[in-house]
């Protein structure tokens, strides 16, 4: 219920009254003249911390149909601290009814902020005509975002098909994969490691059909990629969740001015320290994989323990190698140990070996040692790994090739795995056991002691910097002028 209150001086409800949050509602207005609020805002989210600790300190100014005037980002802020109430001041207007008087009344409640030039305009427009200077206001960015070169005639429009009941139960096979892998603390996997996990118990892709048992197939891979993309659509598995390491997309870190780049750089300020954790360790430790898809699930083990990691697709090229031969040469240490990751099969025991002896032959590092840790025949047995593919003979080629394939046979017989096919968790266990195995433990435990003292007198620096710089952020200009 909402109190009743008595107009003050020029008619205004100046009595401050706590409503509700879901009952008061934004101005589209406000967002057709100034820049929409945004709650990714650094201003809006130290605003919600605020409130969070302090409550609202200035009122909103809302009509009497509990449209807002003024407080739009305290609106926003209010909604991120997760607030219910907040304080507002009633002005004796409608807005649908008193529109005019309304769009006249946003204006004044704007007077202080910094504006753009777009801004300015579209006030003076709509102090012109409110109803007129919208409708303009709108023509006006339709017509700027008319495209003046040969638009693409898209065909008829294709719905996919829903996923139907029969699909239901490969789909929650598919979910109970992600969410074993989720609980590793990978936060990205690929399509390939899912492929891989499903391996293990073949479920049937459609329900009906007993013929349809998942497999190591080109038909099988399809059905997992279509039925991830139509469940991601639904809003089934989230978008970030499953990555395609093989496209990459390039963005860039862009500011709609220097204000909003130096809240965001105060905001990262001295939070990006990582101590070398290792640097007390008598051994140089890297890790080497060829799967570049698997970056998700050896990152969190690496950075537990500040370990470089190089990543390849097959035989790695020579200028990470080059690069782990620098870093070894600037650490002063007098080993280099690698960990290498890669598939059973012919080519991938011989990666291993070949980018250690490279290493060594290539780049002069003699005191060098090599730990395959993964994948390993006793690994595959031991975690009873399913048998899918078997070695092609005939896309080696050459001589050497071939002997390593025939090498390769001889010895372990004709399946092969793939890194992938090793469970998520497993992986990482073997890989943090092996380091723990290498390391010196109590001197790696000093350094996370120090780290902890490192990362109190960072917020410290940070604070007094914030302190220093705050008030000159402030009050900068949101739109640069030249002069």
């Amino acid at each position: 219920m909402k109190a009743t209150v008595a107009p003050g001086e020029n008619g205004r409800l100046d009595q401050v009254q706590v409503l509700p949050l879901d009952n008061i509602r934004p101005s589209p207005e406000n967002e057709a003249l100034y820049r929409p609020v945004d709650p990714d805002d650094p201003a809006i989210i130290e605003m919600a911390a605020s409130m969070r600790q302090n409550g609202v300190r200035e009122p909103l100014i809302v009509t009497l149909d509990d449209w807002i005037c003024s407080g739009h980002r305290r609106y926003a802020a209010a909604r991120l601290a997760g607030l219910t109430e907040v304080p507002c001041r009633r002005e004796p207007i409608y807005k649908d009814r008193d529109h005019d008087q309304f769009i006249i009344l946003l204006r004044e409640c704007n007077q202080q902020r910094i504006k753009t030039r777009d801004e300015i305009v579209r006030e003076e427009v709509a102090s012109i005509n409110p109803e007129h200077a919208y409708r303009s206001l709108i023509a006006h960015r339709h017509k700027k975002a008319t495209i003046k070169v040969e638009e693409m005639v898209l065909p008829a429009r294709k719905k996919r098909c829903q996923i139907s009941k029969a699909k239901q139960p490969f789909l929650h096979e598919i979910t109970r994969v992600i969410d074993e892998i989720k609980k590793a603390g990978v936060e990205s996997i690929s399509e390939r490691a899912i492929h891989y996990n499903l391996l293990s118990t073949h479920p049937l892709i459609h329900a009906s059909k007993s013929d349809s048992k998942y497999d190591n197939d080109r038909r099988s891979t399809r059905a997992l990629s279509d039925l991830l993309t139509r469940a991601r659509i639904a809003g089934l598995i989230p978008w970030e969740l499953v990555i395609d390491e093989s496209r990459p997309v390039v963005t860039w870190a862009v500011y709609p001015n220097t204000q909003q780049y130096l809240q965001t750089e105060l905001d990262g300020f001295c939070r990006g320290y990582w101590r070398n954790l290792m640097q007390s360790q008598s051994l140089h430790v890297e890790i080497a994989c060829e799967k570049v898809a698997l970056q998700g699930v050896i990152e969190p083990i690496a950075g537990k323990y500040c370990i470089p990691m190089t990543l390849g697709r097959g035989y790695c090229s020579a200028p990470p190698r080059h690069d782990m031969a620098v870093r070894f040469q600037k650490s002063g240490k007098e080993r280099l140990l690698i960990l290498l990751l890669s598939d059973f099969d012919p080519d991938g025991r011989s990666i291993a070996e070949s980018f250690a002896r490279s290493m060594r032959d290539d780049f002069g590092i003699e005191n060098l040692s090599a730990v395959q840790v993964a994948l390993t025949a006793e690994q595959i047995e031991k975690n009873r790994l399913p048998r899918s593919m078997k070695a092609k003979k005939g896309t080696t080629k050459g001589k050497k090739r071939r002997g390593k394939y025939e090498a390769f046979v001889q010895k372990y017989g004709e399946y092969v795995w793939e890194l992938e096919a090793l469970p998520v968790k497993v992986l990482q266990h073997l890989l943090q056991q092996t380091i723990d195995s290498v390391i010196d433990r109590r001197a790696f435990n000093h350094e996370l002691d120090e780290e902890k003292q490192d990362a109190a007198f960072l917020a410290g620096v940070r604070q007094r910097a914030w302190a220093s710089l705050r008030n000159i952020v402030s009050e900068m200009p949101t739109d640069e002028e030249t002069v």
